[in-house]
């Protein structure tokens, strides 16, 4: 009898029951509303299924995420996919993959959208400057305010780069969840600042791109952005190999690649691995409010910057301009082009805003890749 109740006391000792606190409950708890919107709303499942399943997993078996002996061996299985993001591997990867499946046709044809996607980059250092108010460094300040993007992958990229790792698992779930809700906050800031005639502008259609357009365009930009900021070239080099993938045609089967199986098996290691980053002793603390905070105000004040400049260029133009495509300027591509083109559907129908609209999109995501390597110039860090 003694002896089936020290084994069942053993076994009772190596359960997750024995071994968690209230903090990790509230984490699983977590998990299961961010695994509801993923599943249920549809909210970014390919981001929010792995990023969920990741948290659930720490929080029942921190050891998942334990830390590499000496030698390199020893870690919990999560750790050396993290190792990945910390190498700066996955998010530029995911670059690759975004590159090779995205038409910059609407932005060539239309340059002048490289505005409405700088102007939505003033979120970023809107949230920098709050930041700062907030005592976090410098280092750490730049970090949250990219999450102002909407751009996971810059995210965690900055965040390794700058050595912020102690606030990765924050940043990068509130960049990805920010991400996620682009069709749920953006019609709010959008609507707020637009009137309906402007919402029901009709723009004329682009001019037809050449195919040498679409060939010299991630050459011409890899040269003259990466010459400008060296530290940028992981991220833009990677994106803007992937659009010569596609635009090439010649190198189908590398496109292909790139834009699907490789891409899904990056999205399934870099989710699974931010998710598991978000421990309870590391999410669970007023930094992590902070962050969520400051993401909210970045993001918001991005989609108002860039819908704000779209007003100006509406008045400039003499109307020829439907300021909701500046909303599209955040690089949550192509989600908030798609936002764009759904709120003006809502006020006419027949009104087709969406290659407009990428035109600000893709520019938003060369922008924020631009800014974090501004941020990583100015701290030095090469």
């Amino acid at each position: 009898m003694e002896k089936i109740i020290e084994t069942l006391s053993n076994l009772w000792d190596q359960t997750a029951f024995n071994n968690l606190y209230w903090g990790n409950y509230v984490m699983i708890l977590v998990a299961f509303v961010f695994l509801y919107l993923a599943i249920a709303h549809d909210f970014e499942p390919l981001l929010l299924v792995p990023i969920a399943f990741g948290m659930l997993l720490v929080n029942i078996y921190p050891d998942i995420m334990k830390e590499l002996g000496e030698d390199g061996a020893g870690g919990g299985l999560f750790r050396y996919f993290y190792k990945l993001d910390e190498w700066s591997i996955l998010p530029s990867l995911i670059f690759m993959g975004v590159g090779a499946m995205t038409d910059f046709g609407p932005l060539i044809a239309n340059p002048i959208s490289f505005l409405m996607g700088a102007a939505a980059q003033f979120g970023i250092f809107a949230a920098y400057f709050l930041a700062i108010a907030l005592n976090f460094t410098g280092e750490e300040a730049a970090s949250i305010s990219i999450i102002g993007g909407a751009d996971g992958p810059t995210s965690i990229f900055l965040a390794t780069k700058l050595g912020c790792t102690r606030l990765l698992g924050p940043i990068a779930v509130a960049a990805y969840s920010y991400m996620s809700l682009v069709p749920v906050i953006q019609p709010i800031v959008m609507k707020a600042l637009t009137t309906d005639k402007e919402r029901k502008i009709r723009m004329t259609q682009l001019r037809p791109v050449s195919k040498i357009e679409k060939i010299l365009f991630p050459i011409i930009v890899t040269v003259v952005v990466c010459m400008i900021l060296p530290t940028t070239a992981p991220l833009i080099g990677m994106l803007m190999l992937g659009n010569l993938f596609r635009e090439s045609g010649v190198v189908h089967q590398l496109q292909d690649t790139a834009s699907n199986a490789l891409m899904y098996i990056v999205v399934i290691l870099l989710g699974t691995s931010v998710g598991a980053t978000t421990s309870a002793e590391a999410f669970l603390n007023w930094d992590t409010i902070k962050i969520v905070f400051l993401g909210l105000v970045a993001f918001a004040v991005g989609t108002a910057s860039g819908v704000l400049l779209g007003k100006l260029m509406c008045f400039l133009s003499g109307g020829k301009i439907n300021p909701l495509i500046g909303s599209a300027g955040v690089s949550a591509v192509p989600m908030a082009a798609r936002v764009s083109q759904k709120v003006g559907s809502q006020y006419d129908p027949t009104n087709f805003l969406l290659m407009h609209a990428m035109g600000p999109n893709v520019a938003g995501v060369i922008g924020t890749a631009v800014v974090a390597g501004t941020f990583m110039a100015i701290f030095g860090i090469k």
